[in-house]
This record gives structure tokens, sequence and C-alpha cells, in this order.
């Protein structure tokens, strides 16, 4: 699963790279989509660190979210069947016994 971020200059969404690095081995950002980083980096503005960190721990969780959740939709069904034979004996009786005991008289 890729995570979709959202640029917080333009507000843009954006699918950086899985590694976060472009092609030419630059850094993407989880801040910023490609033009605005581009952007930034001419006017000298760094990378807001506390905003850069919250993006990367929100992937990671999700990523981690959508592993379980995976997990748990290969994981084989419970069985749910009872595990004590019923109270009484109506509750074994069917419709074939009923028939018996109507045929007998």
């Amino acid at each position: 699963m890729r995570m979709v971020f959202e640029c917080l200059e333009c507000g843009v969404h954006y699918l950086p790279p899985e590694d976060l690095r472009y092609g030419d081995g630059s850094p993407a950002s989880p801040v910023w989509c490609s033009p605005c980083q581009g952007a930034m980096a001419r006017c000298g503005v760094a990378e807001p660190k506390p905003a850069a960190a919250i993006a990367l721990m929100t992937a990671r969780q999700a990523l981690k979210a959508a592993a379980a959740q995976a997990a748990r939709a290969e994981a084989p069904a419970v069985d749910v069947r009872p595990s004590r034979p019923a109270r009484t004996r109506r509750a074994t009786a069917g419709p074939t016994r009923t028939r018996e005991r109507s045929r007998l008289r």
C-alpha cells in the first residue's frame, strides 16, 4: 500500500516514491510536492522537521494497520459451533422424530 501525501504549501495530493528518493538520488519530501520542494530549496527554506516527522509517523502507522488488516483477512475462520450438547431433548428432536411418534399411535 502506498501513501498519498498532501502538500502543506499548495494543498495538492501527491504520491512520492516508496523509499522517499527520486530517481536522481535527491530526497523526496513527505511535506511538500516536488514543485514546492524545488521552490522552497531555491528560496532557502528548510523543510519543517516536526511536520515531516508527523507525516512519516502517520504513514508508518497506516502501513502497519494495512498489514494487520491483510493478516486478519488471511486468517482462517473461527469455528463457532457450540462446545456442549443441547440441554433438552426437544432441541435434539427434529421433524423426523415427530413423524416417527405419530406413526406409532
